[in-house]
């Protein structure tokens, strides 16, 4: 089969575009038809519908009535959002919704979880305000499809949602529908940078989305109840525009957010603002040879004695964080007592943090930077355990593999990476974009422990496929000897501040052994592999920022807000109805994996 601007063969068979997404023209706001300022970016979510119930859904239709388009007066009087919070009318507890009033809060230990709530049901909150009739200047228009509400109340069996930025707006459509038409659409006076979507609490009739924006703002969002609640409100604890948000899986309420001013912040979507003031380190001494956007090396920090981000981060924790019992509360009102946010506060660079992803087992944060650094922090802990460099200038995306054993990047230097955190070595890098790469991601169903799919877009309007094996990489001719480890020995990395996983942590090394360095500089390219693509596809649109695996389908996005579903092979699809997911699989026999297979460097 020949291939055209909508489809491309894989070895797997033909991918074929079968829906593509982008804002009307017609209907953007006048403030939006500037260029867009900020990258689209993708958030996704199956949600599982049951059979029609007669009365479902209270109050839903009148939420979001069919066709309806709000414009919101701006009605602060001294220049500032003036929020639903304000109005006495709007500001009432959130609705409880039958089967919904109480989830587990299966969370991890330590910072991740109150100790009073661990293993006990509590009851989640909805956001509290009516985005349809509040007077907040943060908020300018709803738009919502027709027959919204009666279309959710028939939708049975598994419906994939998609969330996608563009512009001013943020919106929310359904995967496989053929509308051309979204099914709700809000636009800001902000722009919205980044967004997640909670798998633990989605639900029929109730999603918790997070939206983070350039004022550093972050709103809380439900489309199914139409109702918001706003964080870090004009600023009040960071004012960096966000760069990411990831809901910590398996809880409830709390999420990070990765700022541009190097920060990574723990939020509970729950707790009210705080007052709070970070530790502010001293700036650098500048090498005069230093170049913006070129990677750090250890004697650029020499100079400041007080804090090397290439060696540690600088944690402040408010008088509420779990780990200080409450200690600075002497004195006070209950209601000052009241834990607030945020969580806690993570300076982890000096410069613009780019993205982050957690570990699968949740333990572990893979921080990216302009600085060209690649971090590994220990969530738990909130400790730095290994930083990275790039091969040259900043490392601009980043995913973890499904099993966790690898963990990919992008970069300005047009390379893909991949690092076994287990090793702490560079394990292959990727060549086959020409400009900067934009976003990359692991294709879960195609990675079985021994072969790895994964996709990549970038600046050069290329997207990639990749298949890695690492018995299948080509020797280096001038490569340097490496150990054999086996997946279970990851001695060295455990006896310098704690595992990946299973192995002792800080409180349980030798006090003899002393700690190693945790900066790594970026092998030569005669010391590591090279991996070469499996197809590559030039895409005809602008800048592509995005690229997400479905179970039946992929999609890409671009930075006007142009998202394209290229649908899987046939035989494929049928194949993956069969086949249950990595996260659906026993942990045991992930570990088990883990123990018996042996990487060999080249």
């Amino acid at each position: 089969m020949n291939e055209n601007e909508t489809t491309f063969v894989a070895p797997e068979g033909v991918y074929s575009v079968t829906e593509e997404y982008k804002p009307a023209p017609a209907h953007l706001h006048p403030v939006n038809n500037a260029a867009p300022a900020h990258a689209t970016k993708l958030s996704t979510i199956t949600v599982r519908f049951q059979a029609t119930k007669q009365g479902s859904a209270p109050g839903f239709a009148q939420l979001l009535g069919g066709n309806r388009e709000t414009k919101k007066e701006n009605k602060g009087q001294d220049g500032n959002s003036l929020s639903s919070s304000d109005t006495p009318e709007d500001s009432f507890p959130s609705p409880e919704i039958s089967g919904q009033d109480n989830i587990p809060t299966n969370e991890v230990p330590s910072l991740f979880s109150p100790a009073a709530a661990v293993g006990k049901k509590k009851a989640v909150s909805r956001p509290k305000h009516n985005i349809r009739t509040t007077s907040s200047t943060f908020i300018s228009r709803l738009q919502s499809a027709e027959g919204l509400a009666k279309a959710m109340q028939t939708k049975q069996g598994d419906v994939t949602f998609l969330f996608y930025n563009s512009s001013k707006s943020f919106l929310w459509v359904e995967v496989g529908s053929k509308s051309k038409e979204p099914l709700a659409r809000v636009t800001f006076t902000a722009y919205p940078t980044c967004h997640d979507v909670n798998p633990t609490t989605a639900s029929s009739d109730r999603l918790d989305i997070v939206i983070g924006f350039n004022t550093g703002d972050l709103v809380w969002f439900d489309p199914m109840s139409s109702r918001y609640s706003r964080l870090n409100k004009q600023g009040c604890i960071s004012n960096s525009p966000c760069t990411s948000i990831r809901w910590v899986p398996t809880s409830a309420t709390l999420f990070l957010v990765s700022h541009a001013d190097g920060t990574i912040i723990i939020y509970d979507k729950e707790r009210e603002d705080g007052v709070f003031t970070p530790q502010y380190p001293k700036p650098p001494i500048a090498s005069p040879t230093q170049e913006i956007g070129s990677p750090l090396t250890s004697q650029d920090t020499s100079s400041t004695t007080e804090w090397n981000p290439l060696d540690n981060m600088l944690v402040t924790a408010p008088p509420w964080h779990p780990g200080t019992g409450g200690a600075g509360n002497g004195g006070k009102t209950d209601r000052e007592k009241a834990a607030k946010n945020p969580v806690s506060h993570w300076r982890v660079s000096r410069r613009n943090l780019v993205d982050f992803i957690f570990s699968p087992d949740v333990k572990y944060v893979a921080a990216i930077s302009e600085d060209g650094c690649l971090r590994l922090i220990d969530a738990i802990a909130e400790q730095l355990v290994d930083c990275y460099a790039s091969y040259f200038g900043a490392l601009t995306c980043v995913a973890w593999s499904p099993d966790g054993r690898f963990i990919l990047t992008g970069g300005q230097d047009d390379l893909l990476t991949i690092f076994s955190p287990w090793e702490q070595r560079v394990v292959a890098r990727c060549q086959g974009h020409s400009s900067f790469v934009s976003s990359v991601a692991f294709d879960e169903i195609r990675c079985d422990g021994r072969t790895y799919r994964f996709g990549s877009v970038g600046e050069d309007n290329k997207l990639i496929l990749w298949d890695f094996s690492s018995g299948a990489l080509h020797r280096p001719k001038h490569a340097t000897h490496h150990q054999r480890f086996s997946m279970a020995s990851t001695v060295s990395l455990a006896y310098r501040r704690g595992s990946l996983l299973h192995l002792p942590s800080v409180g349980s090394l030798d006090a003899s052994i002393s700690p190693l360095p945790r900066y790594h500089p970026a092998p030569s390219r005669n010391e590591v592999s090279v991996l070469q693509p499996v197809l590559i596809k030039h895409v005809e649109c602008d800048i592509m920022t995005a690229i997400s695996f479905l179970s039946r389908a992929l999609l890409t996005a671009s930075k006007s807000g142009l998202v394209k579903m290229w649908v899987r092979p046939l035989t494929l699809r049928q194949r993956m109805k069969h086949k249950a997911p990595i996260e659906n699989r026993h942990e045991g026999d992930i570990a088990k994996s883990r123990d018996m297979v042996a990487v060999e460097a080249p």
